[in-house]
Formats: structure tokens, sequence, C-alpha cells
């Protein structure tokens, strides 16, 4: 049995960090600057997003826990037991899940491998679920159920309904990621030639500028003639709005306009729907790319459902150069 070690040598000021303590890691020297528990630790708190930290935690730890019930040290796990642990406990779910889990824990092994902790990476020979990185399955909203949903956030009632109405107008309106429109302030909140801005800091703390259209204004200055806090969006006791706290608004919300699939929404289904509407307005990929601030102009072309039309087809615009010989 694998028993948890108390301390943690690198705990730094996120309680996830501090998390590592109870996983089921085995007993590793302690007099060592890095460890399995240190690593793992430093591992963790490298990751810049708390979302991302989150994510790999909970990924980490349905691993660890494998590990734990079939009696497996992970330092000596071999591509036999990642094999074993991928079909009898991912089988079940869809193939980016299974991925982006794997992938976590191949993360986490090259970094014990780089810290001396282990040797190899199990997983590096693994083969990956095939995901279909030309499609999203992420639920979207048509631009007539977006204007309805925006419409009942707007009608709410209560003492956070300007909050939220600013806040889901900044996911639905420019695409914002939760944990972007989670960590901005009110000083984000600028003028820039004539354009009321709003600077937001995406994936790897990569700065983008983006205007404020007058709908999202107004909300703003309506959430904002009664907030007081440095941060924009707080709860009644100061702190920042949990994501988790958006994504039961974005249902809710939803419920309250009779949105069909109201009950599969979820704070990305508005990025979604923002990525989709534009490209379907004709709008450039590089100016949606970056609009969502995609490092990858392949992560936009998931959003755009005409990329296949015909009536698109460079094909035309070629043809036309030859038009004077015909």
């Amino acid at each position: 049995m694998i028993v948890p070690e108390t301390t943690v040598a690198v705990a730094g000021a996120d309680p996830l960090v501090a998390a590592v303590a109870a996983l089921p890691l085995p007993v590793d020297d302690a007099t060592r600057r890095w460890n399995l528990r240190t690593a793992t630790a430093s591992w963790l708190a490298s990751r810049r997003s708390v979302h991302t930290r989150r994510a790999y935690f909970r990924d980490l730890a349905d691993y660890l826990a494998w590990c734990d019930r079939t009696g497996l040290d992970p330092r000596a796990a071999t591509r036999a037991d990642v094999d074993a642990y991928a079909a009898a406990h991912l089988a079940t779910l869809a193939s980016a899940s299974a991925a982006r889990r794997l992938s976590t824990v191949s993360s986490w092994y090259r970094y014990l491998v780089s810290t001396g902790v282990t040797d190899a990476n199990p997983v590096d020979a693994v083969d990956r679920p095939g995901v279909d990185r030309d499609s999203s399955p992420t639920v979207g909203l048509t631009g007539a159920q977006a204007a309805t949903f925006m419409r009942a956030a707007r009608a709410a009632t209560g003492p956070t309904a300007r909050r939220d109405a600013a806040l889901l107008a900044l996911l639905a309106e420019l695409g914002l990621r939760v944990g972007e429109a989670l960590r901005l302030d009110v000083a984000d909140l600028r003028q820039n030639r004539g354009h009321r801005t709003v600077r937001v800091t995406g994936k790897g703390g990569r700065h983008r500028e983006l205007p404020v259209p007058p709908p999202l204004s107004r909300d703003l200055d309506a959430h904002l003639e009664t907030h007081t806090a440095a941060a924009l969006f707080t709860t009644a006791t100061g702190k920042r709005v949990d994501p988790s706290t958006v994504f039961r608004l974005v249902r809710r919300v939803a419920k309250a306009a009779g949105l069909p699939e109201a009950d599969r929404l979820s704070p990305h289904s508005l990025r979604h729907t923002v990525a989709t509407a534009a490209l379907d307005a004709g709008a450039p990929l590089r100016d949606v790319q970056d609009l969502l601030g995609h490092a990858d102009p392949r992560t936009t072309r998931r959003y755009d459902r005409s990329r296949g039309s015909l009536d698109r087809s460079p094909a035309y615009l070629i043809a036309g150069l030859f038009a004077h010989d015909m």
C-alpha cells in the first residue's frame, strides 16, 4: 500500500500545489531536493493558469489512484502498465478527454525524468486516442439563440444580476475564455484612439487588446455603477468569482431563455458561438484568431462550419485569372 507523506517541500501559495501532500505517491527520500513529491509540486506550480493546474491535478490524481489500487509504483510503470490503465479506465471517455488525460500523465513523467526522479517516460510509446482536430465537440448557439440568451441575462434580477450580465456579455460578445474574464481588473478597461477596449491576459501570459462594442459597454457601465473592488468580477465577500459559478450561471440563464440543450451548455459554448458566428459572417480567419487569442490558426478553423463550402472554393478565383482566354 502506498502511504502518503505529510509534507511537501515545494508547496507554493496555490492550495492545489499544497494538496500534492494528499496524493497517493510512494514514500520517497525526503532528504533529496527532488523526490516524487517535490517534483510533482514543482511540475504543478509551473502551469501558469489556475484552470490548467486544476485539470492537471485531477488527471494526475486519477492516474495515481489507479496505480494505488493496483499496487503499482508509478516510478516502475511500463508501457504495458499505461496501456492497461488506458484500457481499464479511459475506455468510456471521449477520445479528446482520454488523449488529454494521457497527455497530462506524460507531461508529469517528462518532468520527473528532467529532475532525475525517474529514468523513463512510459507514456511516450503509448498509442493515443485519435482526435478530430478539424471539428469541435462543444455545443454552441445560433445567432438568434445567442441573442435570446443575452436578453434573458439582461432581464434577470437580484443582487448579482448586473455583474452576471456583464460577465456573460464578455463571453458571448468577445469570446473570452472564462479564466480570462475572471482575471480581469477594472484597470483593464481602457481607451485607445477613440475605442473603449479591454486588455485580456490569455494563455502563456500573452496580452491582447479588444474593442468593447456598445452593448457590452452598457453592461459593464451598469455593473460598475455599484462595483468598487479592483477585480472586475467579485463575490459578496470580495473574492474573484469562481469558474464553477460561471458554469452554473450559463446553464441557469440558458434554461430561463428556453434554449434547447441548456444542460449541455458551458462557458466555452459562448466562445464557440462567437468564433462560429464571426467566421460565418465572413470575418477573416486571422482576425478571428486574434480575437480569440489562438496561437495556432488550426484551432480557429475548427469553428469554421463553412470551410468545406463549394461557394468559397479558391478554384473560382483561379479560374478568373484565365477568363480572358475564353
